[in-house]
């Protein structure tokens, strides 16, 4: 069982269409101050962002939030955060939320959560982490993302252990259950096709 004190949690700078969306974003804030596990995310005060760190902060739980410096007003910054750190790139973003983070959580997103989630896959894959990754697919939102990975096991483009780099749940009450206790990928995730 890993010890979880911080979690990235990957969303969108959007509510989204259905309200599941902020319903399950709000329950995970929820969840993560009854814990006492702070987060670490993508700084904004707006969208599924906003809804989580808000959601902690207002029960006195610690939020990070680590935002570049020319998404600061487009994002809208959160000036509530705990602490706001600003980069000087997204790949800057990235990398220190990777750093600071014992895990991560996806929630729906668009095209940046999508990056987030991928990048954040593939350094597990490449060895270069071994934290936890855990995709909540509210609603079925994330079935796609399912799809295209087992497209690409199917292509022959990567080894079937790769669906163990996350863990996919549909309930917000499973996010910690399958986050603590998420095994390591194999070996040949990595070595099958070197």
């Amino acid at each position: 069982m890993l010890n979880i004190n911080s979690v990235c949690v990957f969303c969108g700078s959007k509510n989204g269409k259905h309200p599941i969306y902020e319903e399950s974003a709000r329950r995970l804030g929820e969840i993560m101050a009854e814990r006492s596990v702070s987060l670490v995310y993508g700084g904004g005060r707006i969208g599924l962002m906003g809804v989580v760190s808000d959601t902690i902060l207002e029960r006195g739980g610690k939020v990070v939030g680590v935002l570049p410096k020319f998404l600061k007003d487009l994002e809208v910054a959160n000036d509530k955060v705990t602490e706001l750190i600003i980069t000087n790139t997204m790949h800057e973003r990235k990398n220190l939320m990777f750093k600071i983070s014992d895990g991560f959580v996806v929630l729906p997103g668009g095209l940046g959560t999508l990056d987030e989630i991928l990048e954040i896959l593939t350094w597990k894959q490449l060895r270069l982490h071994s934290k936890p990754v855990v995709i909540l697919n509210v609603d079925g939102y994330w079935s796609p993302l399912s799809d295209l990975v087992n497209s690409t096991i199917d292509g022959d483009f990567a080894h079937p252990g790769v669906k163990e780099l996350f863990t996919m749940v549909d309930s917000v009450e499973d996010v910690f259950p399958f986050l603590v206790n998420q095994p390591n990928p194999k070996d040949d995730v990595l070595t099958s096709h070197l």
